[in-house]
């Protein structure tokens, strides 16, 4: 009887009192907010790099243009230096360098992560698309399509087939790292229950329920990409 007195005690400071469990819905509500518009940056940066660096590579010999020469140089500087730093500094120095006069928390998570997933995601969209035959590009080119075209309409929809189980796994990642942007005082889910745990010094159930509710977005988008992973290959056949 002791230890459920005093895990329910627990759980009512935790949770109860003051209604501090609306504090964890708002906090989830800025995780997911977060999440969602570095994500929509991420892929947009993401096909834009991918589809710069996929033309380069595939010039032919003797035919270099050589604005898609420099443009393909600061592809690659981006992705060099975002993969190369950890993501925490490139956040501390977005919000405290770059928008130093800025108070707009979310806005500068969102660029910062976007900014970092859109490197991540370029690698992986670009793989797919050097992935897919290039007598597909040839096809689309002999139909008369122009290349954006020919890439939006062929090119692209094949490789998202092969690049979703890894697309899949970087909004995964970007949805748990979002649990960093504590740092700059953002008050996401992490942050509300280490602001609950220094007003009750309770620390167990705080960050016991911040676990379970990543872990089960993280198996509701595991099991969303599954179901998408398997429609795609039906629609194949």
């Amino acid at each position: 009887m002791d230890f459920w007195t005093k895990f329910l005690n627990n759980f009512n400071q935790s949770f109860v009192v003051g209604d501090r469990w609306l504090l964890y819905v708002k906090g989830l509500g800025i995780t997911l907010l977060v999440t969602a518009l570095a994500l929509v940056l991420g892929i947009i940066l993401g096909v834009l790099v991918a589809v710069i660096r996929s033309a380069h590579d595939q010039q032919q010999l003797g035919k270099v243009n050589p604005v898609l020469s420099i443009l393909n140089i600061i592809c690659k500087i981006y992705v060099t230096i975002i993969r190369g730093t950890p993501m925490m500094v490139q956040l501390l120095i977005m919000y405290m360098v770059i928008f130093a006069s800025s108070r707009n928390m979310v806005g500068v998570a969102m660029l910062a992560f976007g900014i970092n997933s859109g490197a991540y995601a370029s690698e992986i969209i670009r793989g797919g698309i050097m992935a897919v035959d290039s007598g597909q590009m040839e096809a689309g080119r002999s139909l008369g399509f122009n290349y954006p075209y020919t890439m939006r309409l062929i090119i692209l929809p094949q490789a998202i087939k092969m690049i979703l189980p890894a697309l899949g796994n970087e909004l995964i990642t970007l949805l748990k790292e979002t649990s960093i942007v504590t740092v700059i005082g953002l008050r996401d889910l992490t942050k509300v229950a280490l602001l609950i745990q220094g007003i009750t010094y309770l620390a167990f159930l705080p960050l016991l329920a911040i676990a379970l509710v990543y872990l089960a977005f993280v198996m509701l988008l595991t099991w969303l990409f599954g179901k998408l992973e398997r429609r795609l290959r039906v629609s194949e056949r």
